[in-house]
């Protein structure tokens, strides 16, 4: 056993869906959470970069001893998971985009599905080529929807502007026929009732973030690294804490945490 924390992270706020459903699936598990809200959104950042932030990242989370890492940013996973391996061979190293695979491969029954990410992800191609290993007939319809982070990080849910935004965006997609939509970015579930009201009930929405818990969950098992403790969950941000504890408070139910600023260019 190892009660050590799982450290996860994102660009931003969005990764606190993958927090919650960690929470939620492994109960005994901490939690060490960074967002980088100094440098949201990655999406529309080189891979170089979005490689240099990310290793900086998880040289933090191992300043703070985790066992293990979950990448939330699809961006991050899209763009340079194989690359952080490498650099960290040693860490165990958990993302958002093959949980989505499976999920999204379970759920489809027309095999048209769609994925909407940041423009970092979709150009990755990453989510098409995943898929197609599952299935090589699937189709994929992808679609970068940039002003979706924004839309969460501003506090514009559940609103008729986001509404407005949504459909924009996905209308060309929902002419292909889909029957499943891949959020292929953590923040997009916060967006999803907004979403589901654009799409219709008709078309499934997948959350990575279930999925990724549950793998987690099976890797600690056969590493024999379960935690028995009772957690304790730890918020770190690059800059705007007010704006995490606000998210936090109200996406997770829970107290209003205790959030930290990080000079991330040290790590």
């Amino acid at each position: 056993m190892d009660n050590r924390p799982i450290g996860i992270f994102d660009s931003g706020l969005g990764g606190l869906t993958v927090v919650k459903e960690v929470m939620k699936q492994l109960t005994n598990e901490s939690i060490v959470y960074f967002g980088d809200t100094a440098r949201v959104p990655y999406g529309n950042k080189s891979k170089a970069t979005v490689t240099k932030f990310s290793a900086q990242i998880i040289r933090f989370l191992l300043s703070k001893d985790v066992k293990a890492i979950i990448i939330a940013c699809n961006t991050v996973n899209s763009n340079c998971a194989i690359e952080l391996r490498e650099l960290f061979p040693e860490l165990m190293i958990e993302g958002v985009v093959g949980p989505g695979v499976i999920m999204a491969s379970r759920a489809t029954k027309n095999g048209r599905i769609g994925v909407i990410g940041t423009e970092g992800t979709v150009k990755s191609g990453r989510y098409a080529e995943r898929l197609r290993e599952i299935h090589p007939e699937y189709q994929i319809f992808s679609k970068a929807c940039p002003l979706f982070v924004p839309l969460v990080e501003d506090g514009w849910t559940n609103t008729e502007v986001a509404k407005m935004v949504i459909a924009t965006y996905l209308n060309e997609l929902l002419e292909e026929d889909i029957d499943t939509l891949i959020l292929g970015c953590t923040h997009y579930p916060i967006l999803s009732e907004d979403i589901q009201a654009v799409v219709g009930k008709h078309i499934k929405l997948i959350n990575p973030a279930n999925e990724t818990a549950y793998q987690m969950g099976l890797h600690l098992l056969q590493e024999n690294i379960q935690a028995i403790a009772i957690p304790s969950y730890h918020f770190y941000v690059s800059d705007h804490k007010e704006q995490m504890q606000d998210m936090a408070k109200m996406f997770l139910g829970c107290k209003t945490p205790d959030v930290i600023e990080v000079d991330i260019e040290k790590y």
